[in-house]
C-alpha cells in the first residue's frame, strides 16, 4: 500500500506542476490562485480519508471486528432490504395474531437492534477524525479567502477540486487492475 500512496503522491505532483504551468500561460494569477486552492485542499481530503479509513479498518482487524453481512448479495439487499422474501423464514398459517400484535413485535424487535450511541461513534470515527475535519476545514478557509478578497472564480475552484479525486481514483483503478492481472498469472 506504500507503493501506491507514492504513486499517488507523485502523479498528484506532477498534474498540480502541469495544472500552475497552464493556469499562468493561459489564464491570469486568479485562476491560479482558485486552481492552487481547490487542488491542494481537495489532494489533503483525500490523504485525509484514505489515512483514517486505514486506520479504522486496521483497528478493526486487530480486534477482529467483522461487520459485514455476506449472506445476502448486493442486488437481494437492494430489492429485499427488510428480508420480507426469505426463502429460510418459514410462515406458520396456524398462527392467528391481530395487527396490533404483529405490530407490537415488531417494534419489539426495532428496539432490540437499535444501535447505542458509542457504537454509532465507533463507526463514524473515519468521517469525524481530525485529519479529515482539518482537511474541510482548509477547503472551506481557502473558498472564504478567494471570496473575501474578490478572486473568486468558481470554476478554476471546481477544476482544482475534482483533479486529485479523479487522479486518486484512475490510480487506486489502475493498481488493482494490476494487482488481479498478477494474481490471474
Amino acid at each position: 500500500m506504500r507503493n501506491t500512496n507514492l504513486k499517488i503522491l507523485a502523479y498528484l505532483l506532477a498534474a498540480d506542476i502541469l495544472l500552475a504551468i497552464i493556469s499562468l500561460i493561459f489564464f491570469d494569477i486568479k485562476v491560479l490562485y482558485n486552481t492552487q486552492v481547490g487542488f491542494l485542499s481537495a489532494s489533503l481530503i483525500m490523504f485525509a480519508s484514505m489515512a483514517s479509513y486505514r486506520r479504522m479498518v486496521a483497528a478493526r482487524v486487530k480486534h477482529e471486528i467483522i461487520t459485514v453481512d455476506d449472506s445476502k448479495d448486493t442486488i437481494d439487499k437492494i430489492e429485499d432490504p427488510y428480508d420480507l422474501y426469505s426463502e429460510d423464514v418459514v410462515e406458520n398459517e396456524e398462527d392467528e395474531r391481530t395487527l396490533s400484535e404483529v405490530v407490537k413485535e415488531e417494534k419489539r424487535k426495532l428496539k432490540a437492534s437499535k444501535r447505542s450511541l458509542f457504537q454509532t461513534l465507533k463507526d463514524t470515527k473515519a468521517a469525524l477524525s481530525f485529519y479529515r475535519l482539518g482537511a474541510y476545514a482548509v477547503l472551506i478557509l481557502g473558498f472564504m479567502y478567494l471570496n473575501r478578497h474578490g478572486i473568486l472564480y468558481i470554476p478554476a475552484l471546481i477544476l482544482g477540486i475534482s483533479l486529485p479525486i479523479v487522479i486518486v481514483v484512475a490510480t487506486l483503478l489502475a493498481t488493482k487492475a494490476n494487482q488481479t492481472q498478477d494474481t490471474v498469472q
